[in-house]
């Protein structure tokens, strides 16, 4: 039975480590990082690892006590939130996207090889993962758009399809894809795709190239080609058809994981904001004792503290009756958060001047990630679009009644 709330000293745990282990190195990570050019994990992630590990923080995204510390959404978001203050703190505890919320859906639907296959060298941290549903092609924001190929074949199946902006594709460390495809094209529109997954090895799939987001290749990003790729029959996530219900099983996690790490990233924001306030001067005058800067600061910190209860809100609303259900919750922190994640770092940026567009501060790099995710995992427009059309559902109900 996952647990309700982290434990406090966990928590602490948590906290230290970021603190005294994570952020220490984080200069080093980011240079690794840069000098590999996003296609291979730096060196400094197997030390982090190794501590993360001997702490007993591993794992800690998954709910299911027999692989990880068996923490519900409500737990485990406070612990992401620390993570989300140093972009290699997620990794470091083996919580990072894609590969968390791979785990997580490997979990639930699974079968007992599968798990053994492809979720234990994820759960040990011995390779990665990657999600490959985003097309070039479509409007992936709608996930029936997806338009690859997967085609029964003997006793497989084979995929066919193009592939972009799937994250950790283009890590040497990835292991496998979970590929998103049609299946059955006439069948209704929700039961049309189904999930299979593929070996990063198998013959047929290429890396087409490496993209970055924003100049930032850390991502490892990539675009994906599969070509007449055979997989046999025991690949296949659930059952043929499932994989537009699998997407949204997955992707309910991952928004509330998303969001808790950009709740972190903005409190690390507003501390830098803070700080050099304190040490600069302009005309005279301490930037901190100047009225707009005081004005920033407020603002950022009740726009934190919305943003952290609405994520809570949703994250217990996910615990109490699954992902679907709580869609409106979800929507609304996939608006809400990344717009003041956004928020807060700009004003930190420009505190900072041109110390916030370098790389002597993490800040660049925060707002690119936090910007990114005004599209990933669904365009703001699209989940308001789902939050008007619920709404207005209700206010339709109510006008009968």
């Amino acid at each position: 039975m996952p647990e309700a709330v982290p434990s406090s000293d966990l928590v602490a745990e948590l906290k230290d480590f970021v603190a005294t282990v994570v952020e220490p190195a984080e200069r080093r990570y980011q240079r690794e990082a840069t000098e590999l050019g996003g296609r291979s994990t730096p060196p400094v992630m197997a030390d982090l690892q190794r501590e993360a590990q001997r702490r007993g923080l591993w794992n800690l995204c998954l709910s299911d006590p027999e692989w990880g510390r068996g923490l519900t959404n409500s737990s485990y978001a406070p612990l992401a939130e620390i993570t989300g203050r140093c972009a290699p703190a997620a990794e470091a505890t083996n919580g990072a996207g894609p590969d968390s919320v791979n785990m997580e859906t490997l979990l639930r639907v699974g079968t007992e090889e599968q798990k053994e296959w492809w979720l234990r060298p994820l759960a040990e941290g011995t390779c990665r993962s990657c999600f490959a549903m985003t097309e070039p092609g479509v409007a992936s924001s709608d996930a029936r758009n997806v338009a690859a190929r997967i085609t029964r074949s003997g006793h497989g199946y084979v995929v066919d399809g193009h592939k972009w902006w799937i994250s950790g594709a283009a890590n040497d460390r990835c292991r496998f894809a979970i590929v998103m495809g049609v299946s059955d094209a006439e069948a209704a529109p929700g039961r049309r795709h189904s999930m299979v997954v593929v070996p990063m090895d198998a013959p047929g799939v290429r890396v087409v190239r490496q993209l970055p987001v924003f100049g930032f290749l850390t991502g490892g990003h990539a675009e994906l080609e599969f070509e007449g790729v055979q997989v046999p029959a025991d690949s296949l996530l659930g059952e043929e058809g499932d994989g537009f219900a699998i997407a949204q099983l997955r992707l309910g996690p991952a928004r509330i994981q998303h969001c808790m790490r950009l709740v972190g990233m903005a409190e690390r924001a507003l501390e830098l904001l803070c700080a050099r306030a304190a040490v600069r001067t302009t005309f005279g005058q301490p930037l901190v004792d100047r009225g707009v800067i005081r004005d920033w600061i407020a603002e950022s910190r009740i726009a934190i503290h919305q943003a952290r209860l609405l994520v809570l809100d949703a994250a217990a609303a996910v615990d109490r009756s699954g992902a679907r259900s709580a869609r409106d919750e979800i929507a609304m922190i996939k608006v809400a958060v990344p717009r003041m994640a956004c928020e807060v770092v700009e004003r930190a940026i420009q505190v900072h001047g041109g110390a916030g567009v370098g790389d002597d501060t993490p800040l660049a790099a925060m707002y690119a990630s936090a910007r990114t995710l005004r599209i990933a995992d669904g365009p703001d427009e699209v989940h308001k679009m789902v939050l008007a059309r619920s709404e207005l559902g209700r206010q339709t109900r109510r006008d009968v009644r």
